[in-house]
């Protein structure tokens, strides 16, 4: 059974309760921020399977950040530009 990007979305990601904005949103096992993972997939040549092994996540739960990423791009580009400075 394949899940489509808002039922992944569901099941893995989730707000931060420390950290208000839809930019700190993270995975909802780990705690792993969503904007954390896209860094990293966009360091290692967009490896999505590497850095599930990385964060010591499921690969589904990789897909729904890159599914979150796509619908609030802007932010987490904008997030991890605030990063690394």
């Amino acid at each position: 059974m394949t899940l489509n990007d808002a039922d992944l979305i569901a099941r893995y990601i989730e707000p931060d309760p420390s950290r208000p904005g839809r930019a700190e949103a993270r995975l909802k096992m780990s705690g792993v921020p969503v904007w954390a993972l896209i860094g990293q997939y966009q360091a290692t040549g967009r490896d999505l399977e590497a850095v599930a092994a990385s964060y010591e996540v499921p690969v589904a739960a990789m897909r729904a950040a890159l599914a979150y990423y796509w619908q609030h791009m802007e932010l987490i580009e904008d997030r991890l530009a605030a990063n690394a400075v």
